[in-house]
């Protein structure tokens, strides 16, 4: 394709749109239950910004952050008081608590929340009544609600996103072979300054069969490496990248760029202190200070880690009216696309952003804060009783 034409074609996706899909009833309901005007078609999309450097502008300072879960009792005695039960789903990531509304937490529920999060990694609610606005204002509480450039938004409360498979066929188109999208392994917003803490998705409509979404624990993932592996990427930086693209003002011609940002390759959470992997397969660029077959063959090797060890992972059926909270600093994510599109889907995320990612050598990982270290373990790293 011609530079002009690559241009043009860029221009045309960027500008404003007006979609006149078919809402899906549930979605309709709670969109209209909630205020939001509908009338001028939905949802809304920005004009999305042309050129990498005004991208790069966008929260580029650094900023103030404090961890809601750093603050939090540890207990989590205000929180698990109001939940009539919690479930720890699987050993090492996931836990569903009932009998809770999110629009009702207070702020103390809200800070062992956030905690709650930083140690299970994602946190589940079903049959939430909340709006977008309530959804909104919940992250604000965790971090700046990111509002992304180039997504479609709830009209009229900008930062929930709009997560609708449907409108996004009709840009991309998806199939069996090729499902695209979100199903693929991967974590948000990685190309900020100060990337993505924790994301809420709230789902009001899903299909009766499918659309699970997968998640692997970070803090896991790290400790399935060998402690000497561990010693050789503790400290490495990596170059990590945006989802989408834009034109260098300086050399429009040469094709679109994506956002570009380093960070550590393993960092650690500040409210829990534990150390975590954190590549995913569809953004982390290479590995800053070796060649390129040295980083390719490292990074295939975490992302297999990842996403092959299935008992570090969870796979969580959807509900109507569920809302999930994870985050993005020890986790990935995919979103399976088994249902085909037969059945609507459609939900409102938010994300908050959170700390500039760092390394702390002296960190422990989460089995060792835990005292969850086998004989073997222990020994390996030179912790082991035996004289």
């Amino acid at each position: 394709m011609a530079p002009s034409a690559i241009l043009e074609s860029i221009v045309d996706t960027v500008q404003p749109k007006k979609y006149t899909l078919g809402l899906p009833e549930p979605a309709r309901q709670r969109l209209t239950k909630a205020g939001i005007d509908l009338s001028s078609g939905y949802p809304y999309r920005p004009a999305a910004p042309l050129y990498l450097q005004d991208v790069y502008k966008i929260r580029n300072e650094d900023r103030p952050y404090e961890d809601a879960g750093a603050r939090a009792d540890k207990s989590k005695k205000h929180l698990f008081a109001a939940a009539t039960k919690v479930t720890d789903l699987t050993t090492h990531i996931g836990t569903e608590i009932e009998g809770v509304q999110l629009k009702d937490l207070t702020p103390e529920q809200r800070d062992e929340l956030a905690l709650l999060i930083a140690e299970r990694s994602v946190v589940f609610f079903r049959d939430q009544d909340i709006s977008p606005q309530q959804q909104k204002e919940l992250g604000e509480w965790f971090g700046e609600v990111e509002v992304h450039p180039q997504v479609p938004q709830v009209p009229g409360v900008p930062g929930v996103t709009v997560i609708w498979p449907d409108l996004f066929a009709q840009e991309r188109a998806a199939s069996f072979r090729n499902p695209g999208g979100a199903s693929t392994w991967h974590t948000d917003l990685v190309h900020e300054r100060q990337p993505a803490g924790i994301t809420h998705l709230h789902n009001d409509t899903v299909p009766p069969i499918g659309g699970d979404t997968l998640w692997a624990s970070g803090y896991s993932a790290y400790e399935k490496l060998s402690p000497e592996f561990r010693k050789f990427i503790d400290g490495k930086q990596a170059v990590y990248r945006s989802a989408h693209q834009y034109l260098d003002r300086e050399n429009p011609t040469a094709g679109p760029k994506y956002i570009e940002r380093v960070h550590p390759l393993v960092r650690v959470h500040p409210a829990t202190g534990w150390k975590a992997l954190w590549v995913n397969r569809s953004m982390t660029v290479r590995i800053v200070g070796l060649d390129k077959a040295e980083s390719d063959l490292i990074l295939n090797y975490l992302y297999d880690v990842f996403e092959r060890n299935v008992d570090i992972q969870l796979r969580f059926k959807w509900t109507p009216g569920t809302s999930a909270l994870w985050d993005n600093r020890i986790t990935i994510h995919n979103a399976s696309w088994d249902y085909g599109g037969r059945h609507p889907r459609h939900g409102t995320r938010v994300t908050s952003l959170a700390e500039a990612p760092y390394f702390d050598p002296n960190a422990p990982t989460r089995r060792q804060a835990l005292g969850l270290l086998d004989e073997g373990e222990k020994e390996a790293l030179g912790l082991s009783d035996d004289r």
